[in-house]
């Protein structure tokens, strides 16, 4: 019993505890969004037993929780160390989605699901992702020149790879966008020279008439130009729907939002892409703005740590967290006020989901690990 005293006393003084609460807060935050959301599309004859998806949340918050206290103390150092494990692993949950994939009607086959349960791997091939680019980064940085051409190569190539993986088996172009954003954010901040980042820039500018072409299917292509087009969908009935309803549900709620018998739109989607939406529905602009100071907090937060811990893959580590879900925050709620197309990105800790839900907080349990790591390693970068 002492020892375990002494383990929990040990870990609240080195965990990042602030990190932890104010996720948490977020998280319940979430729970009470997704609460209304549920009830009003019940309402609205759009699913049944809402009390399932609030207990469905509930469980992903302590669930992720144990994820958070095991990322915490588990050395990530040596976590990466089994890059080749985790490489696997990716590779298994891709060949799982091939395999059990199914798409829920949204045109992604991005689930596997089984006896009820939903898992998105591209969910966890994106924390992955994070701690084997970090290490992969680190060895460049320390043992061969960062900006040399066979680095880049090696580092674009490994992104090129997860990124044209998750897109051929999955189409989930949301996913495929938010890890593009978590490489360039981490080459940033490794030092890699802004010409280079100009030449990737025209390489992609070569290659995209060719994925617009060959890759893309009709409604991704209307997906993407929806919001810049207004011909596509003139009336706000097709592809653009539930971005019209979204932004008709943000401006009901006005200050301090409205009550349930004044809820005016029910949609898909008021549970998990478009929860911001449903906050401004039912605590107008004032919960809107506490939902972007929170996550802001978060992610200002992780990003001090990455640039005050004094190592290379645990900076890497930090910046890639904070970069994910920076991009997140952005394009989902871009999405539901219409300014970014709608691909499926969800709201960190907010919006419904088990699969982001636990992998947000095993990411900031990768954050808060860094903290947790002997003191002597934390001296200011120089």
């Amino acid at each position: 019993m002492g020892k375990i005293k002494k383990y929990v006393k040990q870990f609240f003084e080195r965990a990042d505890i602030f990190l932890l609460v104010v996720c948490t807060i977020s998280a319940i935050y979430g729970v009470f969004m997704v609460n209304k959301a549920v009830i009003a599309m019940a309402a609205g004859d759009w699913l049944s037993n809402p009390t399932k998806y609030v207990l469905v949340q509930v469980f992903s918050i302590l669930l992720g929780l144990v994820f958070f206290v095991l990322m915490t103390v588990i050395d990530s150092d040596l976590l990466a160390d089994q890059w080749r494990i985790l490489c696997i692993i990716n590779v298994l949950l891709l060949v799982a989605l091939v395999i059990f994939g199914a798409d829920d009607g949204t045109g992604n086959k991005s689930w596997i699901r089984f006896a009820g349960i939903g898992i998105q791997p591209s969910e966890v091939i994106k924390i992955i992702y994070i701690v084997v680019a970090a290490k992969q980064m680190t060895y460049l940085k320390e043992h061969k020149d960062i900006n040399s051409l066979f680095s880049i190569v090696q580092m674009a190539g490994h992104m090129v790879i997860v990124f044209g993986a998750i897109v051929v088996v999955s189409s989930d172009l949301g996913s495929a966008s938010i890890l593009l954003v978590i490489f360039l954010v981490m080459l940033f901040c490794l030092g890699v020279k802004l010409y280079w980042f100009a030449l990737g820039g025209a390489a992609v500018a070569a290659v995209i008439p060719l994925l617009w072409t060959y890759f893309l299917k009709d409604y991704q292509k209307k997906r993407l130009l929806s919001p810049y087009d207004p011909s596509i969908d003139p009336d706000g009935w097709g592809i653009s729907w539930q971005t019209t309803q979204s932004k008709l549900t943000l401006a009901s709620g006005r200050l301090t939002g409205v009550d349930e018998e004044h809820t005016r739109t029910v949609f898909t989607g008021k549970h998990t892409d478009f929860i911001f939406s449903t906050t401004g529905e039912t605590l107008g602009m004032i919960g809107c703005i506490v939902v972007i100071i929170l996550l802001i907090v978060i992610i200002v937060h992780i990003a001090k740590i990455g640039l005050n811990c004094g190592r290379t893959f645990d900076m890497l580590l930090c910046m890639g967290v904070a970069g994910a879900m920076a991009a997140q925050m952005f394009i989902n709620i871009g999405m539901c006020i219409g300014i970014t197309p709608v691909i499926g990105i969800t709201l960190p800790f907010f919006s419904y989901g088990g699969s982001s839900m636990v992998t947000m907080y095993a990411a900031v349990g990768l954050v808060s690990g860094v903290k947790y790591k002997p003191k002597p390693q934390h001296t200011a970068l120089t």
